[in-house]
């Protein structure tokens, strides 16, 4: 069975890296069909290259508008005709019109506890506001900026005298963990997205062994 996703990026791409090699080591049955960018100069852009696979620019600054922007973006991806859209560091906000032509398929990993600080700057605010725990959040998307069904979730620690790029590691740190596990569970079935939110399934084949695991914790937390 050829499953495939389409992944997403902005910048360096170190989810995408992430994704590519669990998908390596772990030898799943999910082709990546296309690495996109919306920045011509995303570094992550070369890291797929390097790996042999197809990349495509769709330039937001290229168009006067966020529908019009869309509206190429998923011209782009409809070539590629994925089972998944894998955002992974893409930082532009989707319309609704764009979330609802792929509604079900579209999946997101956010530097933050959902829902507690949507949008930016996560560990700053959770900083500022003296938080315990901080973590990430792996959620679909819908048009409600970073409100979609939650899926999966990681609680990093607050340490004592943290900074928001101590604290920014260590979340990335578990997105490298996570991100590709949930991923995977997606492709494979073993989750589905319906109207009642994220729902359990049966495997596909080839994924018999996958478990997944709505709840992680830091290696910190499990000292």
């Amino acid at each position: 069975m050829d499953l495939s996703i389409v992944i997403l990026i902005s910048g360096r791409g170190s989810n995408m890296t992430a994704i590519l090699d669990r998908l390596e080591r772990e030898n799943w049955p999910i082709r990546v069909s296309a690495v996109l960018s919306n920045r011509p100069d995303a570094q992550g852009l070369a890291h797929a290259q390097a790996r042999g696979l197809p990349t495509v620019i769709v330039d937001h600054a290229a168009h006067q508008t966020r529908e019009s922007f869309d509206a190429a973006l998923g011209n782009a991806i409809d070539r590629f005709a994925p089972d998944t859209i894998v955002l992974a560091g893409f930082m532009r906000i989707l319309t609704a019109a764009f979330c609802e032509r792929y509604a079900g398929r579209l999946l997101n990993v956010h530097p933050s506890l959902l829902p507690s600080y949507t949008g930016l700057d996560t560990h700053a605010r959770a900083l500022a506001d003296g938080v315990k725990f901080h973590g990430l959040t792996i959620h679909g998307v819908t048009p409600s900026l970073d409100q979609g069904p939650i899926l999966a979730q990681a609680v990093v620690p607050v340490l004592e005298g943290d900074t928001p790029e101590g604290l920014a590691s260590r979340v990335l740190e578990m997105e490298h963990r996570v991100y590709p596990e949930a991923v995977a569970a997606v492709v494979a079935g073993l989750v589905r997205w319906t109207s009642l939110g994220w729902v359990s399934g049966a495997p596909r084949p080839g994924f018999e062994s996958l478990r997944f695991r709505p709840w992680h914790v830091h290696p910190e937390l499990q000292r």
